[in-house]
């Protein structure tokens, strides 16, 4: 068991297993409470019920600011860049140490946890020595018994109702375990013959038959340019990075596109690449971190001989 009563002088990343909305509240409550009366900045990303419980049992306070899930949990490299965003602005204003309590949404927690996995696992390196408390809430209920066990070793302590805290033991690092983690399973569309598929194109033929796919598939004009963009991006970075043949394959589904870029070569090597902001200068990573800032769900997918990036993207009306 860990103290509570000490303050941490860096980040801490705390995860909270809920079975119920009493549970999340026992834990979420009193952390909020203790970040206000400590004079810390304090945010919340809950869904609109269980916020409105947590704003009634802290009487309003003005303290705590609430942002909408939906918006802060939209794609995980853009997660990351706006909560240090924010971190850094209320530290700029003088304060000493800012607290977050969130919960991914169910619909991430299922299909796209590869990408939220890495997104726990990147938290320590986007927020190093940053003063601040991070409160991850899972809902058992929804999350599996795999996701679970990622969430144990990607954070520093489990945070139980009745203000216990537990340290989880880890068997390896962040990095570590992204790196070793299976590949997530192709998508049900990828079993069907391709919509798209192109070997060795030109970045601009990349771009505009990716355009043109999720295009037609009814994606809009601001959607078929995110998908356009990602994937030159993608094809961009395997060819100066990767070995040919760059071979692009794409599917349109009733409520997504899915493309895939492949190539030759063996990936990068850091498990974690694109997720963290990279100065404007920067050689590598730079071209994944974009797409990831497009992308709302980007699998990195290492085989024998092969390196895949799967970039799946909904259709949102």
């Amino acid at each position: 068991m860990i103290d509570a009563r000490v303050a941490p002088a860096g980040p801490v990343h705390e995860a909270a297993l809920y079975g119920d909305q009493d549970e999340l509240l026992d834990v979420v409550v009193p952390f909020v409470a203790a970040g206000a009366r400590a004079g810390e900045a304090v945010v919340v990303a809950l869904d609109g019920r269980d916020a409105d419980r947590v704003r009634a049992a802290t009487a309003g306070d003005p303290r705590i600011a609430y942002l909408s899930p939906a918006d802060a949990y939209a794609r995980p490299a853009v997660t990351l860049r706006t909560f240090r965003s924010l971190v850094d602005r209320r530290l700029a204003g003088g304060i000493a140490r800012v607290r977050m309590v969130g919960a991914l949404p169910a619909r991430v927690v299922g299909s796209a946890w590869d990408a939220w996995c890495r997104y726990e696992a990147a938290v320590e390196r986007v927020f190093a020595r940053a003063p601040v408390s991070l409160l991850c809430a899972y809902d058992t209920r929804v999350a599996s018994d795999e996701v679970l066990a990622d969430v144990e070793q990607l954070h520093h302590r489990l945070a139980l109702p009745g203000g216990v805290l537990v340290a989880p033991g880890r068997t390896a690092g962040p990095e570590e375990l992204v790196a070793r983690h299976p590949p997530p399973p192709p998508d049900p569309l990828e079993a069907g013959p391709p919509d798209l598929e192109l070997v060795d194109p030109s970045v601009r033929e990349a771009r505009r038959r990716a355009h043109a796919l999720a295009g037609a598939a009814g994606h809009g004009d601001q959607g078929a340019d995110e998908v356009g963009l990602a994937v030159s991006e993608t094809v961009s970075n395997a060819r100066v990075h990767g070995r040919p043949p760059v071979v692009v394959r794409g599917w349109a589904g009733p409520d997504r596109v899915v493309i895939t870029v492949a190539d030759q070569g063996p990936g990068p090597a850091d498990a974690l690449v694109g997720l963290a902001p990279v100065a404007p200068d920067a050689r590598d990573g730079r071209g994944l971190w974009i797409v990831q800032q497009l992308c709302p769900d980007v699998a990195l997918v290492r085989a024998e001989g092969t390196f895949t990036v799967r970039l799946r993207f909904p259709r949102t009306g």
